[in-house]
């Protein structure tokens, strides 16, 4: 009798939970569902639940587009170029952070956390102050370096976590075996740290691919990316079905790869990275 009444009572327990869980799925599901319908409406009005009219003549407008093109093929290059070079800066750094002890480490540490903290516009017009005076403003390399400022919370504090994760027994036998240092951590430091540096990599591209107000103020006029041309078109037409088919064709990439990013990505080594 007492156990089922304990059963009763954990049972009981769990409704609050379940329901909090419930109504933020719905919270953050309604509206993508929402896009999506949009996407392949060609018309619906209220009180209509779901469109009255589906197509794809929207997609054939935005498909059409020049400039649609060019802003994905934009926001692609400066993804790829942002995150190799973030890797090559980033990553030596992180793996000394991990291994090193060095007079100012965690305050340089912390230093990349208040990159993140301090608001981003007002950061990126002093930024843009500096970068017009080199002529920055309104070139590719501009915006590459604007958006490198983003990734250094990743790509440093990630991998520093996977860096210490690494098992030292095992590159203590690799040494006394006879294996050289660069052979070592090739062999048995990277395999170990791989899949989390990895994941930075993947949330680095993300993250740059997505990045508007630093692509905005320092790539106008002449270097435009999707977000920007996204904003651009609902700014001067507001027509939903275009912002939505836009949306699309910016979230599927990014959602596969944030998934990817998650089966290889946990919380332990994230928590590594802030030194817990």
């Amino acid at each position: 009798m007492t156990g089922g009444r304990n059963r009763l009572l954990a049972a009981l327990g769990l409704v609050p939970g379940v329901s909090l869980a419930t109504l933020l799925t719905l919270f953050i599901l309604v509206p993508i569902a929402a896009v999506f319908l949009w996407a392949f409406a060609e018309a619906w009005r209220y009180p209509s639940l779901l469109p009255t009219r589906w197509g794809l003549r929207y997609w054939e407008v935005m498909l059409a587009r020049a400039d649609v093109w060019t802003a994905l093929s934009t926001s692609i290059a400066l993804s790829l170029t942002v995150t190799l070079l973030s890797a090559i800066i980033c990553l030596p750094a992180a793996y000394a952070f991990a291994r090193m002890e060095f007079p100012g480490r965690s305050a340089l540490l912390l230093s990349f956390l208040a990159t993140q903290a301090f608001p981003k516009f007002g950061l990126y017009i002093a930024i843009a102050t500096i970068f017009f005076s080199f002529g920055l403003v309104g070139t590719f390399a501009g915006v590459v370096l604007i958006q490198l400022v983003n990734t250094l919370l990743l790509m440093i504090w990630i991998p520093v976590g996977a860096f210490q994760g690494v098992d030292r027994r095992l590159e203590e036998a690799a040494r006394d075996v006879g294996a050289s240092p660069l052979r070592t951590f090739f062999s048995i430091t990277l395999p170990q740290a791989g899949p989390a540096i990895a994941a930075a990599l993947l949330l680095t591209f993300v993250g740059t691919f997505y990045e508007t107000e630093g692509a905005f103020l320092i790539g106008a006029p002449h270097v435009r990316t999707m977000p920007v041309l996204m904003i651009s078109l609902i700014n001067n037409q507001l027509v939903v079905q275009y912002g939505a088919v836009l949306s699309v064709m910016l979230w599927v990439p990014s959602f596969l790869a944030l998934l990817f990013a998650r089966k290889i990505l946990s919380a332990r080594t994230i928590a590594g990275g802030l030194g817990a």
